[in-house]
């Protein structure tokens, strides 16, 4: 019998959330055995982890799905092992009984809160295979509690940069938006839980630390004598009580954002002056129609108290175009609000309707071409103001966290501590490994729209 160990192919759709879910379905699944392949076609097992918030996304994974599909009729005419397909993720749990209803090629679907149950569920598709029989597991419970406990004893880093869930699901129901359905109601994991994965983090040499929640600002875990936790207090206590060079958060709302927390960006050195905050769009009749806790007066004058302790604080946001009922003077509204708060990088995206969500039964919907002539607007105002903020990074001196190659030999790739991409020449291999994986000060020599270049400071 071989000993290699099986394999595992994992594709990821969507936010950062997301991403951790991967790392730890990795840290999961290689307790049991499975390492990680690049090619679908080599896995013992196959993970889709979806996401539901963008347009066609379940469009996307039936697409994804069917290709596979191709793979497991080649694998049974050869008679070779047929590799365990799974969806999991958002998607999943919006859709799991219609995915295995479309598409039988698939042995299982689970939600985002029971992937840590991904061993039990490959054993019993396994199980099921050797009786001949075709896995039918759907596993979509929203027990966030059982999974975090499930986790905290399989937190693994082998990086320089963490992702480190704090908090999740959400209790806003925005209009447009399936993550309460999908991910449940919030949950904010208690201080224990958080600082003991926090520790293994720190012990495994971790220098970047990035705190996630659907509204991670809204945190309030509680610790075993009962008292609450705000994510300001949380943030000053790592940054008091471990090595961690850095520490960032995201995602966060605005009708959350306390005079604490706002307070920590001005007093804790290691809270990167760096924040990610969505206001959608910048017409009040449509952040109401968006049911979004906030007012544009009320979200510049966040900033505004943001900058003041901050200064050089970089701004990032969200933005939805074509919202149902968006007039061309709303959207104008927006590309005011753009021009005043003038952000570092953004993304923006044109509405499209998720089922289930309250807006996908509005009669208002705007005309796609519409849409897309204002997407096009503001996503030109978005590249000029993210191009501007590159280009006067353009010689300072910056302290950049080398993480990994670039796509060129004798290339580095790391982070600025605005988030920006910054890549490095290297002229021997001595230099790269003195470099990689350390916090490592370098000039900035040129700007491009999405990145910079750095040289080592003499």
């Amino acid at each position: 019998m071989s000993s290699d160990p099986k394999k595992l192919f994992i594709k990821t759709y969507g936010c950062q959330m997301n991403v951790y879910d991967t790392e730890r379905m990795v840290d999961v699944m290689a307790h049991e055995g499975y390492a990680v392949t690049e090619k679908p076609e080599d896995a013992d097992l196959v993970v889709l982890n979806t996401c539901h918030i963008r347009e066609k996304a379940a469009e996307k994974v039936y697409s994804d799905i069917g290709r596979l599909r191709v793979m497991k009729e080649k694998q049974t005419k050869a008679g070779s092992k047929e590799t365990i397909l799974a969806v999991g993720g958002c998607v999943a749990q919006a859709e799991g009984a219609e995915i295995l209803r479309r598409m039988p090629i698939v042995d299982m679907v689970f939600g985002p809160q029971t992937y840590h149950r991904l061993p039990e569920m490959t054993r019993e598709a396994d199980k099921a295979k050797l009786l001949g029989q075709r896995p039918r597991i759907v596993d979509t419970d929203l027990s966030v509690s059982e999974k975090f406990d499930a986790l905290s004893k399989k937190t693994v880093s082998s990086k320089k940069t963490a992702f480190l869930t704090i908090q999740e699901g959400c209790d806003k129901f925005c209009t447009y938006c399936v993550v309460p359905y999908t991910r449940g109601g919030e949950f904010s994991r208690s201080f224990e839980d958080v600082m003991n994965d926090a520790g293994k983090l720190h012990d495994a040499g971790v220098l970047e630390v990035t705190l996630l929640g659907q509204n991670v600002n809204a945190y309030h875990g509680k610790s075993a004598t009962g008292e609450e936790w705000s994510l300001a207090r949380l943030i000053r206590h790592l940054a008091e009580n471990t090595d961690f060079k850095r520490i960032r958060y995201t995602t966060s709302h605005p009708g959350d954002m306390t005079d604490d927390l706002i307070a920590v960006h001005g007093d804790v050195e290691q809270c990167m002056p760096y924040l990610h905050l969505p206001v959608q769009s910048g017409s009040d009749r449509i952040v109401k129609a968006m049911n979004r806790h906030h007012t544009i007066a009320t979200y510049l004058k966040t900033i505004e108290d943001i900058r003041a302790v901050s200064p050089d604080i970089a701004l990032s946001g969200d933005f939805i175009v074509g919202f149902p009922g968006e007039s061309d003077a709303d959207f104008q509204k927006t590309m005011k609000l753009v021009r005043e708060v003038d952000y570092a990088q953004a993304y923006s995206f044109m509405y499209s309707e998720r089922p289930g969500t309250p807006a996908a039964g509005w009669e208002s919907q705007v005309e796609n071409h519409v849409k897309s002539e204002r997407l096009a607007e503001l996503q030109e105002e978005l590249l000029r103001q993210q191009r501007a903020f590159n280009d006067a990074s353009v010689g300072k001196v910056m302290s950049v966290l080398l993480e990994r190659t670039g796509k060129h030999a004798g290339q580095l790739v790391g982070r600025s501590p605005y988030m920006q991409a910054v890549h490095v020449d290297v002229d021997n291999e001595e230099t790269a490994e003195q470099n990689f994986g350390k916090l490592v000060d370098m000039k900035i020599i040129s700007a491009g729209p999405r990145s910079l270049k750095g040289e080592f400071k003499t």
